[in-house]
């Protein structure tokens, strides 16, 4: 297979980065395309856990999730880890029976994996995060291997690495077009501003935006629609430094300052017609019972925004064969994935051998993917 003369990555949130990035390390021409900036879309509000802990529904989407937390580790010593990566594990407890029996359960399951889970008492956790208010009997297990990372200035480490070896962008610009040759084949990339680019791949990152950009090359790629709401809080110093799942409420750090709060029962009421201040005030007050020291804190943003689902949960990563030159990169846990799929699918694009790891994974399981349907 020769080398792509040049390939659009389209959507620069932390999957079309680490695709892009490890693209112009392999010496391929890349392109950057997004309507906005990098890293400021689905990425920048995202809880930004990495973990395999709550991946346990498959093996195989199991050991993908643990491959790129293993990659996140090599990545970080190749790019340099400050300020995006916080490698200080994660902390899940609950507070009814039946939740607790559930998370000990699988606490067990992925132990028995391999995966590091340690049960812990609340009062061991607090020796770890002294400002939780968690008792002292309740079970709580520590993940030591899951992180945080701040999406953003990841993807904008990637991105100026790309383009500091060749790389290109196009920012503030949609895709109105892709071009193909009477082979079917991706040749040009038509953007808003009126501007064409002749490419020879085109990678499908497009995250919420991901079933319009393939149907401009007559792909179907069911999605589905969940919602969900972040909410950044501002405090003056920021008192736990780890992701965690409490009751009813999500928290980790954003910074020196900020704190980020996210909550799946929150997320269900989103269309439910509840008033989205309401939300952020639930989200926010709930932090404050796990976290009293939030007391002071005020909320600084929140936003909704639409998760990269494919239609059956799991990733679409690869080549569309009846496509040639078209590949997708569309998944939730995009923050968790990026380094795997980023050097799989770049690793694929250059040389068009395509890993096992990513067998269960691929486009073409979807049904009507092609120009005949």
């Amino acid at each position: 297979m020769e080398r792509p003369g040049c390939v659009a990555v389209i959507g620069v949130g932390v999957l079309g980065a680490c695709v892009g990035w490890n693209l112009a390390r392999h010496g391929v021409k890349v392109v950057f395309v997004d309507a906005g900036r990098p890293g400021e879309g689905v990425t920048d509000w995202s809880f930004s856990w990495v973990n395999a802990s709550a991946k346990t529904a498959s093996r195989s989407y199991f050991d993908l999730n643990v491959a790129s937390m293993a990659a996140y580790r090599e990545l970080a010593e190749i790019i340099g880890p400050d300020p995006w990566w916080h490698p200080d594990g994660h902390l899940r407890w609950a507070d009814d029976p039946a939740t607790e029996a559930s998370l000990l359960e699988t606490a067990g399951l992925l132990a028995g994996w391999g995966y590091r889970a340690e049960v812990r008492t609340g009062a061991e956790a607090r020796r770890l995060e002294p400002a939780l208010t968690v008792s002292d009997e309740v079970p709580v297990v520590f993940f030591p291997d899951e992180a945080w990372v701040h999406g953003r200035h990841l993807v904008g480490r990637l991105v100026g690495q790309a383009v500091a070896a060749g790389a290109e962008h196009r920012f503030g610009a949609t895709v109105h077009d892709i071009g193909t040759a009477a082979d079917g084949s991706v040749r040009t990339v038509a953007l808003s501003d009126g501007s064409r680019l002749d490419v020879d791949v085109v990678v499908n990152a497009a995250g919420p935006g991901a079933a319009h950009v393939a149907g401009l090359v007559a792909r179907h790629l069911p999605m589905r629609r969940e919602p969900g709401l972040v909410t950044r809080i501002e405090c003056a110093q920021v008192p736990i430094r780890r992701a965690m799942h409490a009751p009813r409420v999500a928290i980790r750090p954003d910074g020196d300052a900020s704190v980020v709060l996210h909550s799946r029962e929150v997320d269900a009421l989103i269309d439910t017609g509840e008033d989205p201040a309401a939300l952020e005030r639930l989200l926010h007050e709930s932090a404050r019972h796990v976290v009293p020291r939030f007391e002071d804190s005020r909320v600084v943003g929140t936003r909704v925004v639409d998760r990269p689902i494919p239609g059956d949960g799991y990733p679409s990563v690869g080549a569309v064969p009846s496509v040639p030159g078209y590949y997708e990169a569309v998944s939730h846990s995009g923050i968790t994935l990026g380094p795997v799929i980023g050097r799989l699918l770049a690793s694929e694009i250059v040389s068009g051998s395509r890993d096992e790891t990513l067998a269960e994974f691929r486009p073409e399981r979807f049904s009507h993917d092609n120009r005949a349907s």
